[in-house]
């Protein structure tokens, strides 16, 4: 895969010389490139954290690492489901009744 972005981008450059749009596809291409193509082995690399704290979270639908970075993002999630339940009672009634129906 890096072979083909990069003999793509080389030809996207070349053909720069005549139309600078073409330079422009060459950098979104390789833009692209480092932010998707790679993921395979960025995220592997990253892995859980050595000292057993949470790994940081890009964003709510982010995978998590590992299985101890899953069941921590689980846990905080279903403490804060508790807390919201014990803080706002009469809210989360109404929540319950809106879902069953």
């Amino acid at each position: 895969m890096t072979t083909i972005v990069l003999s793509g981008t080389v030809v996207l450059v070349v053909l720069g010389f005549g139309n600078h749009v073409w330079w422009l596809a060459a950098v979104a291409v390789l833009f692209l490139y480092v932010q998707y193509g790679r993921g395979t082995s960025s995220t592997s690399s990253s892995g859980g954290s050595p000292s057993g704290g949470a790994t940081p979270q890009t964003g709510p639908g982010s995978v998590p690492g590992s299985y101890r970075a899953y069941r921590a993002r689980r846990d905080r999630q279903a403490r804060w489901e508790r807390r919201y339940r014990r803080e706002r009672p009469i809210e989360s009634r109404r929540q319950s009744r809106e879902k069953s129906n």
